[in-house]
């Protein structure tokens, strides 16, 4: 079983203005075990096939994941960020199953959200 350590993207949503509600993407990092390591490509109707992950990956969660665990967007595994298709909760983890490729917002490098990351990998 293959290790894991890096970072998990969360779509919260913020009041930026009184009743102007924005979603920002923040970053926080875990680490966990990879149980599942499975690829496949896609024919589709595209040039290109649409290559695509079904892996699991098992996070130590903190408070933060537990509040939020619905709100998680992808996952940074392998130089690359996945999409999070589901998550289950088995206290004191949570289980990732990540897909393809996700192609949506990431957080601003300077900022990242105001969160506090913890520790870097």
């Amino acid at each position: 079983m293959a290790k894991f350590c890096g970072n998990i993207g969360y779509s919260v949503t913020t009041e930026t203005s009184p009743g102007v509600f924005t979603e920002q993407i923040t970053e926080r990092n875990y680490y966990g075990d990879t149980l599942r390591n499975v690829s496949k490509s896609q024919d589709g109707q595209n040039l290109n096939q649409n290559f695509t992950v079904d892996n699991k990956i098992s996070i130590v969660a903190d408070p933060f994941a537990y509040e939020h665990f619905y709100a998680m967007r992808y996952a940074h595994w392998m130089g690359a960020l996945w999409e999070v298709n589901s998550v289950e909760v088995l206290n004191p983890r949570l289980i990732l199953t990540i897909g393809g490729v996700y192609n949506g917002p990431t957080p601003d490098p300077e900022t990242n959200g105001g969160e506090d990351n913890g520790p870097t990998p």
